[in-house]
């Protein structure tokens, strides 16, 4: 609306609609900030701490958990008398959360019975040491690690989260609480010993021209050529001080000044040996054995943790394929929890299968279905373990063997040098090469491989390469064309192939990446655990089952909370609709 003009004479009045309001000046007295009571001084007691533990935390869970466990299986470690001990349940619920909270030490488990909420809540407000608490992990739950392990699957099986049906199978390498530069390589010692062996012939043929040494009991001269181990090397040098002395007490009573000479040069030669063989040959032959026992068939270890061999680790921040002490963990997973877990001191997956299933077998556990597991494990000798007996099939698999891809590519199905690709004739046991000539069985052939599997091999040879314009891309021996066939591994191939071609099953393969590595991804990259703490194989075992059951309580605790949320917004949709509904006006 606009503004009236009123024209009277000489005078002009203007006239609004609206009239004007006088603004009331504000008030300057100014208000005093107020705030909740606070007074850090006051004595304040909490009468129940459970309850400032939310409903789906993961402490909640954990206690859950160790309290399924029976009093009699973790008592039945204890020998009795003495100081009392803390509860081993108690101790073992504030490890584990300790390790949900990417805690790892045992000074940050101390800290946490003393500064969180839930710790606190779990040790019902104990406050063991770290000397106790590593005790307990390092040297306690050794004995009860296996047993707490598989109690808690069986719960996670009834509670309906794990079927065991399939059970997906890979490995990791974790770097071991050891330098990297304490190495020790089997093929040096083998090396230093065979030279060590070859100064002790030579000092024994100086010792054996200088004077003859007789054994006191069979009257026989010691041969300076026979291989003597460290104690024959403890008896000549005993001997050996026998000949000295005797030598001292002829000088004594030699008059003759120039035989005494040559009886004194032929003493320092001895005690030249003797020393030698006492301060160098003995101690490192002894040397040389303890090294051998700790390498078993290992090829390394470090002398920081002799149970730790050297393996090639991806996480190589120089880029140069550098070689780092840690463990091979062997593990299977179901629905991304962890089922069963065993520690190998081997860095190939192929010799681990049959030591980690023989394991599994050996453990209250039941035996899964159907194993998968990717083309690391696809070995002859691995097939034929699953496979089991005709009466007694141990279980089924879906593991590729090594050129399961490439024989799908175009390239190998073309290949002339592939003797897949050639034509078999049954009748007479023989192949068509792509020239048109006959390769026949020759005969058979055994071959063990590096575990000690003896392999059966079938060799056919070509009649005649002569003049074969296409052996250049057949071959490169020099004579005939050879193919060594394994029946037994092809037909295990065979029957591998077949399984993953199924459709229903190779859906299952398709779920091996995101099982097994989503839950190694959890372990290495959000719980940031690459590198164990505890040194030695029995003490790994322990550490990286404390691992595998905080994975495991981490995901019951994700799963319920997911639940929960669900619920509520549920509840929350429904509540919406009959609000909206009853708004609705009646006609």
């Amino acid at each position: 609306m606009s503004n009236q003009v009123i024209t009277n004479n000489n005078d002009t009045t203007q006239m609004t609609l609206f009239p004007e309001v006088k603004e009331e000046e504000t008030s300057k007295r100014r208000l005093a900030p107020t705030f909740k009571p606070y007074n850090n001084r006051q004595i304040q007691v909490i009468y129940d701490i459970d309850s400032l533990i939310p409903e789906n935390h993961v402490a909640r869970v954990v206690d859950e958990m160790i309290e399924c466990v029976p009093d009699e299986q973790l008592f039945s470690h204890y020998k009795g008398g003495g100081r009392a001990s803390y509860h081993p349940k108690m101790m073992l619920k504030i490890i584990l959360y300790g390790y949900t909270q990417k805690v790892y030490s045992c000074r940050g488990i101390e800290k946490l019975t003393k500064e969180n909420i839930p710790t606190m809540w779990l040790a019902a407000m104990q406050q063991p040491d770290f000397r106790t608490i590593n005790e307990f992990r390092g040297v306690r739950m050794q004995g009860l690690i296996d047993e707490l392990f598989e109690t808690i699957i069986h719960k996670l099986i009834e509670e309906n989260y794990i079927t065991l049906e399939n059970y997906f199978l890979d490995g990791t390498k974790l770097e071991a609480d050891a330098n990297k530069y304490s190495f020790v390589w089997k093929k040096a010692t083998s090396k230093f010993e065979a030279k060590l062996k070859e100064k002790i012939q030579e000092t024994l043929k100086h010792i054996h021209e200088i004077t003859e040494l007789e054994d006191q009991e069979n009257q026989t001269k010691i041969d300076p050529d026979t291989k003597f181990n460290e104690q024959d090397l403890v008896g000549i040098a005993n001997k050996l001080e026998g000949k000295i002395e005797q030598l001292t007490e002829e000088i004594e009573k030699e008059t003759d000044s120039s035989v005494r000479k040559e009886i004194r040069k032929e003493r320092n030669e001895l005690k030249k040996s003797v020393k030698k063989m006492r301060e160098d040959f003995i101690p490192r032959m002894a040397k040389y054995k303890e090294q051998n026992e700790i390498f078993g068939d290992r090829n390394s270890y470090s002398k920081t943790d002799k149970d730790a061999t050297f393996m090639r680790m991806k996480e190589d921040h120089m880029k140069n394929g550098q070689l780092k002490p840690g463990y091979n963990v062997q593990m299977g997973t179901e629905n991304q929890f962890i089922l069963f877990y065993t520690i190998h001191q081997r860095p190939t997956d192929t010799r681990c299968f049959i030591p980690h299933m023989e394991k599994l077998a050996a453990s209250t556990l039941p035996m899964p279905k159907t194993v998968i597991a990717d083309a690391g494990y696809g070995s002859e000798e691995n097939y034929v373990y699953a496979v089991g007996e005709e009466k007694e099939p141990r279980f089924e698999f879906l593991i590729p063997y090594g050129s399961y891809l490439q024989e799908q590519t175009r390239k190998y199905k073309n290949d002339i040098k592939n003797a897949k690709n050639w034509t078999y004739i049954e009748e007479d046991d023989c192949f068509i090469c792509p020239n048109g000539r006959k390769v026949v069985f020759k005969k058979y052939q055994d071959k063990k491989n590096q575990s000690g599997y003896e392999q059966s091999f079938k060799i056919y040879e070509c009649e005649d390469c002569t003049n074969c314009p296409l052996k250049p891309q057949c071959t490169k021996a020099k004579g005939n064309r050879q193919v060594h066939w394994n029946t037994i591994f092809e037909e295990m191939k065979a029957k591998a192939k077949a399984a993953l071609e199924c459709e229903e099953k190779a859906a299952i393969y398709a779920r091996r990446k995101i099982e097994v590595e989503s839950a190694f991804g959890h372990i290495k990259g959000n719980r940031s655990f690459r590198r164990f703490s505890l040194r030695g194989l029995g003490k790994v075992h322990v550490e990286f089952g404390i691992v595998a059951l905080a994975h495991n309580i981490l995901k019951v605790a994700g799963i319920r909370q997911l639940l929960s949320e669900t619920n509520r917004k549920n509840r929350k949709a429904i509540g919406e609709k009959i609000f909206i509904f009853l708004q609705l006006p009646l006609f």
